[in-house]
């Protein structure tokens, strides 16, 4: 198997997973963000330049890539287009965020084939992404392609969901000069629905995939709940008994509040109706065709373990004082009870 990545995240879970299945694996990678796995080949190199024909010339049964960029893509599928190709895409190909619609439902965003500096463009993310999918399709003798949701666990590197077990993890380190710390802002309505997929069942996943060269589009998304069941289920996993501060969507826009990710945000909260897709993927097809979730009080209990264990690890979101003033201004003096 070849990981075209393998030192980050998905792509490094993927390598793990696939040595401890007892694959070959091989990860080409540049050699600027982490290692491979124990058990894995490494091959430092630069996608921006041909393959050196060493490795070119290398037969692999699979392929696995995470690549955002259609040149390097439509390279690799060049390189090796007998092997079965595991495409990770995105949900950000869909071009409606408030449509549920999965593949051959959901309308797509017009394919970028061109390479895009995201720094300048962000929103050229589902459009290259389009094209690498279809640069796969084209040219693999067969392929994959799996479009994730929000990919959480420990070692993400957006600190999106590391928010709220290091959230939970204030409310568990507070003492008796802090009562106020369990006071936690929680965002929207309780019934809201949101899915996330740990990255460690998405990796298994594109193994199983890789090895039965199975055919298709799938969204891979874990079930969708009510983000207040998600959020109790956070809390349940760290062990904490937090007071759940409800303010509703247009409250928290008025006072400042981004939602998903970055500064002065709240992740997991996006505006309703109106990005009612994003996080509402039907997940049927992807566990009929053999993804299997763990709870997510199991990923919350790890992303603590990993927050506990690294003082490096990422994590994005309001800061502390930042909820405190969110709290106060926003009217939500009734803890447990959705702010309107």
């Amino acid at each position: 198997m070849l990981v075209l990545g393998g030192t980050v995240f998905l792509s490094r879970a993927v390598a793990a997973f696939a040595v401890a299945r007892g694959h070959e694996v091989v990860a080409v990678h540049r050699g600027r963000s982490g290692t491979v796995p124990d058990g894995v080949r490494q091959v430092v190199h630069d996608r921006a330049d041909p393959f050196p024909a060493e490795l070119a010339g290398e037969p692999f049964d699979a392929v696995v890539d995470v690549s955002r960029t259609p040149s390097h893509v439509r390279r690799a599928v060049a390189a090796w287009p007998d092997a079965h190709w595991v495409l990770v895409s995105t949900i950000s190909v869909y071009a409606d965020v408030a449509d549920p619609g999965g593949p051959g439902v959901g309308r797509l965003v017009e394919a970028q084939p061109e390479d895009v500096d995201l720094a300048a463009d962000p929103a050229a993310y589902g459009p290259m992404k389009v094209a690498c999918e279809d640069a796969v399709r084209d040219g693999a003798a067969s392929a994959t392609v799996v479009r994730p949701g929000l990919v959480v666990g420990p070692g993400d590197p957006s600190g999106r969901f590391a928010y709220w077990p290091a959230r939970m993890r204030r409310v568990l380190d507070a003492g008796p000069d802090d009562p106020a710390a369990a006071d936690v802002l929680a965002p929207g309505d309780p019934a809201d629905r949101v899915q996330v997929i740990d990255v460690r069942d998405l990796a298994v996943w594109i193994v199983d995939l890789a090895e039965h060269r199975a055919v298709g589009t799938f969204d891979a998304v874990a079930p969708a709940v009510p983000i207040g069941e998600l959020l109790a289920d956070v809390a349940r996993g760290c062990g904490a008994a937090p007071r759940w501060r409800w303010v509703d969507g247009d409250r928290l826009t008025a006072l400042g509040v981004r939602p998903w990710a970055g500064e002065r945000s709240l992740p997991l909260w996006l505006p309703r109706p109106g990005y009612d897709g994003m996080v509402t993927h039907a997940a049927d097809p992807a566990l009929l065709a053999g993804l299997s979730v763990r709870p997510v009080e199991e990923t919350a209990a790890d992303v603590l373990d990993w927050l506990r264990a690294d003082p490096e690890a990422a994590v994005t979101g309001l800061t502390a004082a930042q909820e405190a003033d969110v709290l106060a201004r926003s009217g939500a003096d009734e803890p447990g009870a959705p702010h309107r």
